[in-house]
């Protein structure tokens, strides 16, 4: 059986020539727009190619070794100075051959016309629009909110959870997309795509990750993506917690083996992100009503060495009176690559006997987590 899935697997042709480059061409039209209006290629955060446009028209290749996304930047004005901020740009599917891109002025707005991941990733787009209206739609009523309403923590806890409501939406057409289409480079794209949205739980990504063919398993993107499948398995509900050992501020040794008897919180957060400084109160307000209830947070902190000083006036600031540790490694902080944190905040429920009962519980789950489990 494994010499048969073997030569499956050689007689494709995007796992035989795991390691060779195909060509590809990006061919568009945005109007009769000319110099000094170009148009960037961008992987990643790298710019591989660009064009500048002669009445409307613009050319751009490159090499791929799978299909991937990438990301086209039109710039008006010429220059890309950074990817951050609002910019005219559309995503797209680099694969064997041509890919035509067509608008009247705009990327945003743009028809592609391209291979089988394009057509799947296009396909797959459509899905979402619906929900992107809706987003758009609620995003636009939030901004006329007064500043009063919005310093109100109630409004804040209805906006992330309306905003976790989209995510859900959004997750569930792609968790349908890649039901359906195992063998799609986009749907490996949006499997990867969902670790944007929220934070990935092994009983839910893990079946979908071995639905994919073996080809895009064993792509490069396949194959990263398995690791963290792998991680997710070790913390999935049900499993045991992993120790760690690591660091208060003041330097006293505290282990996760230290709480057992006790219901615990792992908290993964970061001085600099601002999302975990958001959700502190949150922490804060369930810490305050079940502490002395067999219940302890211990606060993990993906901060840098260079940041100690940050990290130890966040927990001031923000008045954390639990528990705070770290290795000041950043994202390489030990416990947090034995957890497969991938994004913060981050949390793990942990029971007396060490088993890992909830996670990335937030605002109101947090506390209906602890009600249900705390008596």
């Amino acid at each position: 059986m494994k010499k048969l899935l073997l030569c499956l697997l050689l007689s494709t042709p995007w796992v035989a020539s795991a390691q060779t480059s195909t060509p590809f061409v990006i061919k568009g039209k945005l109007g009769t727009l000319n110099a000094p209006a170009k148009v960037y290629l961008v992987r990643g955060m790298t710019v591989t190619d660009s064009a500048t446009l002669k009445n409307g028209a613009f050319e751009l290749k490159g090499t791929t070794e799978t299909p991937v996304t990438a990301d086209l930047v039109f710039r008006r004005k010429g220059r890309l100075t950074s990817m951050y901020g609002p910019l005219d740009r559309t995503r797209v599917f680099l694969e064997p051959g041509t890919l035509l891109v067509t608008s009247p002025d705009s990327l945003a707005h743009a028809t592609l016309k391209g291979g089988p991941a394009t057509t799947d990733y296009m396909r797959l787009t459509e899905s979402i629009k619906p929900i992107i209206a809706n987003i758009q739609a609620f995003g636009a009523e939030t901004q006329k909110a007064t500043e009063q309403q919005r310093q109100d923590p109630a409004f804040k806890e209805q906006l992330r959870t309306k905003f976790e409501a989209f995510n859900r939406q959004i997750a569930n057409s792609y968790y349908a997309f890649i039901k359906a289409n195992p063998d799609s480079w986009a749907s490996l794209d949006a499997l990867l795509g969902m670790q944007m949205m929220d934070l990935p739980q092994y009983n839910t990504v893990g079946p979908l990750y071995e639905s994919l063919s073996p080809t895009l398993k064993n792509s490069p993107q396949g194959r990263e993506y398995g690791e963290l499948v792998r991680g997710l398995k070790a913390v999935a509900i049900g499993a045991q917690a992993p120790d760690f050992t690591q660091k208060t501020p003041d330097g006293k040794t505290v282990s996760l083996r230290d709480y057992r008897g006790k219901y615990v919180l792992v908290d993964f957060w970061a001085s600099w992100c601002g999302p975990c400084r958001q959700e502190n109160p949150s922490v804060a307000k369930a810490y305050n009503e079940y502490k002395g209830r067999n219940f302890e947070v211990l606060g993990v902190s993906l901060d840098n060495e260079k940041d100690r000083a940050k990290w130890v006036k966040a927990i001031q600031d923000d008045q954390l009176a639990w528990t705070q540790v770290s290795d000041l490694r950043g994202w390489e902080n030990a416990a947090a690559k034995s957890y497969a944190v991938r994004a913060i905040p981050q949390n793990y429920l942990v029971d007396p006997t060490g088993k890992i009962i909830a996670a990335n519980l937030k605002g109101a789950e947090l506390r209906a987590a602890l009600a249900q489990h705390i008596k």
